[in-house]
């Protein structure tokens, strides 16, 4: 099996196991986003430790990354947030597909943050994609769903910038194990605070859906980690979208949640967005290493 093939395999991995965490981030019940939040983040605070520990990674990072990652801890933490209370608030695969808008709106901090060129073509499938966000969040006075839809789609926003700053630790040689680890103890101590004023106790079983939780988003930060060493972003990040269509079956199976027909088209519009913006990333990188050769040569 080639690398690009495991890479896909990988790639739907992950988003089988994120389906999975959102699902029982809802089975958790009635319960504060903050608390589901805690043991979400201190699952992979675990895991990611013992990673570290495991590669002798030092705990400690540059100076100048120092900025960055308390900004991706920021914006991760947040973006967790906004999303677990679309969980809660949310059909699951409504919730699922705005938070997956994170691509898209990374591309627009990549363009203000980073200063990377964004084409015309890339600029308007990132407005196609909004535009098709807009069917799922039905922004409208009679919608009742219409605060938990925004949230989520400020938790895509969130998770976007996110990634930015993922991207640029990577670039200036920072460790995913470390990044992963700083994010996931960070979220924690934000956490702790609301837990000690506003604890709500659980039952064992609501605990015990929470650690699955943690556990299912452990499995996808590796897998998609994976993922991404074994193939480039641009031949595989097209099927991180699958990921929706696992939250729907779910959804309907466990919750029997039926997504109306303007959400179905919001799906369509935006994953359609993301093949376009599939191929139209793979054929400019080509033509980027095709003129690479020809200069070199």
């Amino acid at each position: 099996m080639n690398k690009r093939y495991r890479g896909i395999i990988c790639i739907i991995l992950s988003a089988f196991c994120f389906a999975f965490m959102n699902m029982f981030v809802r089975m958790a019940g009635d319960l504060p986003s903050v608390q589901k939040s805690f043991f979400r983040n201190f699952v992979a605070a675990v895991f990611a430790f013992v990673i570290l520990i495991k590669d002798g990674v030092p705990f400690w990072c540059r100076r100048e990354n120092l900025p960055y990652l308390f900004l991706r801890a920021g914006f991760g933490t947040m973006g967790i947030l906004c999303n677990f209370y679309a969980i809660d608030h949310l059909v699951l695969a409504d919730a699922s597909m705005l938070n997956k808008m994170s691509p898209f709106f990374a591309v627009l901090f990549s363009f203000l943050v980073l200063k990377e060129k964004v084409t015309v073509p890339q600029a308007l499938i990132v407005a196609g994609a909004f535009a098709g966000s807009m069917f799922v969040v039905k922004p409208t006075f009679s919608n009742m769903d219409l605060i938990p839809s925004v949230i989520g789609l400020l938790g895509g926003v969130c998770a976007g910038a996110a990634y930015t700053m993922v991207r640029k630790l990577g670039e200036n040689g920072e460790k995913g194990p470390f990044i992963v680890f700083f994010f996931s103890v960070f979220s924690c101590m934000v956490t702790v605070p609301w837990l000690i004023f506003d604890f709500h106790p659980m039952t064992a079983g609501q605990l015990a859906v929470l650690l699955l939780a943690g556990l299912s988003a452990a499995g996808g930060q590796f897998s998609i980690t994976a993922a991404y060493t074994y193939a480039p972003a641009r031949e595989i990040s097209v099927y991180d979208y699958s990921q929706i269509i696992f939250a729907a079956v779910l959804g309907f199976v466990v919750f029997g949640q039926i997504p109306d027909c303007l959400s179905w088209l919001g799906y369509g519009i935006i994953c359609t967005m993301a093949v376009v913006m599939f191929f139209y990333n793979t054929r400019w990188n080509c033509q980027q290493d095709h003129r690479k050769k020809e200069s070199d040569s």
